[in-house]
């Protein structure tokens, strides 16, 4: 039986192009962006996936993201649940914050504590501790259930949602989570064990 997991962070945001701190706030996604879902669908079409359901955040850049890539992979019709656990990583104060201007006001050691540290928050937000206590509870009980009886399910979301995943996947340190990169509009493709552990991991 084939149980597999498809993680794409949604392609480059406007707010990503202008370097400012997004989290909760709902930019749209640039041309590159457009071009980074359609890309990932292709890609994923090539694989010949069936994919039965789809996940995303409450957020438009990652729902957009999905819908380009079920429009490149040819899926209509498709159930798609949205529900706010997989929102990225709420930046509190700093959310629409230019990321340079954050480190003038704060300070260059203090910011990268913020946006580097397992759980500290920014004020006002969550850290990634904070973050993957509401992401992997939901994933617990509405995703891995569907994999593990055999589902092919899509999740688009976003760098910290997914940076929880990836890390209970994985089973990856704070530390090892923090240096991993997820990459805009690049899926990561998990085959899953009977018991929800990790198969395999590959990308596209």
């Amino acid at each position: 039986m084939e149980r597999t997991l498809i993680l794409v962070r949604h392609g480059q945001s406007e707010w990503n192009l202008k370097n400012l701190f997004t989290g909760w706030r709902n930019p749209g996604l640039t041309d590159k962006g457009i071009e980074e879902a359609r890309a990932a669908g292709k890609a994923l079409k090539a694989l010949n996936f069936n994919v039965d359901l789809c996940f995303t955040s409450a957020l438009v850049r990652a729902q957009h993201t999905l819908d380009l890539m079920l429009e490149e992979m040819d899926i209509v019709n498709m159930t798609i649940i949205r529900n706010q656990a997989l929102n990225e990583r709420d930046y509190g104060d700093l959310a629409g914050l230019n990321k340079d201007d954050a480190r003038e006001k704060w300070g260059e050691e203090q910011v990268h504590i913020w946006r580097r540290s397992f759980d500290t928050p920014p004020p006002g937000g969550e850290s990634l501790k904070d973050t993957a206590e509401r992401v992997l509870p939901y994933y617990h009980a509405e995703i891995e259930p569907r994999v593990v009886a055999g589902e092919t399910i899509l999740v688009a979301a976003h760098g910290n949602s997914l940076r929880a995943l990836v890390m209970e996947l994985e089973k990856l340190s704070p530390e090892e989570i923090l240096k991993r990169e997820i990459k805009t509009g690049d899926p990561i493709i998990y085959k899953l064990k009977a018991d929800g552990g990790v198969e395999s991991v590959s990308g596209v």
